[in-house]
């Protein structure tokens, strides 16, 4: 039967795949017939997933996405690893919250790092990839997925570095998928809203409960596993004619013309 949503024979690299969304999001490329390349800083937490995955289609990297010598390395290990890599998911990320007036350089300069530099390394690391297969004559080289959020595009009170990061990943996809699209390479995002992860455990506590959940139309917070899917989506050939793209998946939170 025809699927086209399978990722069997591709390799997709993962970031911040040790919990929550990044791990749902490599679960499910696996599901589709995927390779991975799980990379994230809990190496205990990679264990644990490899411990329960198909060994032959997963590869755990261990390590810190804003080391540039890292990411080097560890794209290159894909690479000979996979064969080839077809897809990015540039999904670690963190939150420091501090009002504007409070805030330290050294706190706007770690979620900026991690959320937005890191994921430009990547990108670049794995374009460069991408372009040499396509220069060989691979009509369709790869699909590379950076996770956004509402914050960037409404937002969001007490951390301005993390609403500017992901600001910052709409224009990064954007121009990516301008220069690649010519070569087959698409570049997309997807914004999430709420999703059930330790990173929102404040925004669903008690005192803000009530607020967020008026806001969002379907009346619930996401799941992990089913916001990874739309992530699959723009990995596979199912998203063949799309590019630059950011989508939305965040209940109705944030609706746009």
């Amino acid at each position: 039967m025809f699927n086209p949503m399978t990722l069997e024979d591709r390799t997709v690299i993962v970031t911040g795949a040790g919990q929550g969304i990044g791990l749902a999001i490599a679960k499910a490329v696996l599901d589709l017939g995927g390779r991975v390349v799980a990379i994230d800083r809990n190496a205990d937490a990679l264990g644990q997933f490899a411990s329960q995955s198909p060994g032959d289609r997963l590869l755990t990297a261990a390590g810190d996405v804003t080391d540039a010598e890292f990411v080097t390395a560890t794209v290159d290990r894909a690479a000979e690893w996979g064969g080839s890599i077809e897809g990015l998911v540039n999904n670690a990320g963190i939150s420091r919250a501090a009002m504007i007036h409070k805030m330290d350089m050294d706190t706007w300069q770690a979620v900026i790092d991690v959320n937005l530099t890191a994921p430009f390394r990547l990108l670049q690391a794995v374009g460069r990839k991408m372009l040499a297969r396509a220069a060989e004559g691979n009509r369709a080289p790869g699909s590379i997925v950076n996770i956004s959020s509402d914050a960037g595009r409404r937002g969001t009170v007490g951390q301005i570095n993390y609403g500017a990061a992901k600001s910052g990943i709409t224009g990064l996809t954007m121009s990516a998928a301008r220069e690649w699209a010519s070569r087959g390479i698409r570049v997309n995002a997807v914004a999430f809203g709420v999703v059930e992860t330790p990173m929102t455990e404040t925004v669903r506590g008690e005192k803000f409960r009530d607020t967020y959940l008026a806001q969002i139309p379907m009346g619930r917070w996401g799941s992990p596993e089913e916001v990874a899917v739309p992530v699959c989506f723009l990995l596979s050939e199912a998203a063949s004619y799309i590019t630059g793209q950011t989508l939305s998946v965040n209940g109705g939170y944030h609706i746009s013309t």
